[in-house]
């Protein structure tokens, strides 16, 4: 897990270093991309949330590893919603994404905010603070599927 964790977060630092132009042959490719983001995030926020909600045992070091992964790749999808991604392969985007850009950064924005918070819970160790740190990142997660994703 440690390995993959490592990779996963050497792989994102490379690709946020590259621009996003250059990042993207097709709108299929962006969408790939954006959805493999999220993803790899709600794998680990998941993860998270088991223990948050008693389904699992509280493990310290795999909330922070999870965590920091989450915080990483918060800042990754959204190079991927460029102008003529919304078509060229299933996805569950709405148009409103395209339409309300400003409002759509905003919701990245706040992931990504609560996303750092979460990690900086993580690291305290105490199951207390990373429940509440869970509670909000998912309700900024709810917040924007409710406006910009199909159910």
């Amino acid at each position: 897990m440690k390995k993959l964790a490592a990779f996963i977060v050497t792989a994102a630092a490379a690709v946020l270093s590259a621009p996003a132009s250059a990042q993207f042959a097709k709108a299929e490719d962006a969408i790939k991309y954006r959805q493999s983001a999220f993803f790899v995030m709600g794998q680990h926020f998941s993860r998270i949330g088991a223990m948050a909600n008693g389904k699992a045992p509280f493990d310290a070091k795999a909330a922070q590893e999870s965590a920091d992964i989450v915080a990483v790749m918060s800042k990754l999808p959204w190079e991927a919603f460029g102008p003529g991604t919304d078509k060229g392969a299933p996805t569950k985007a709405l148009p409103a994404i395209w339409s309300e850009q400003a409002k759509y950064k905003e919701h990245a924005d706040k992931l990504q905010a609560e996303a750092t918070k979460l990690a900086a819970a993580a690291k305290t160790g105490n199951l207390d603070n990373l429940k509440a740190s869970f509670g909000a990142t998912a309700g900024t997660c709810k917040a924007c599927h409710d406006a910009f994703r199909s159910k």
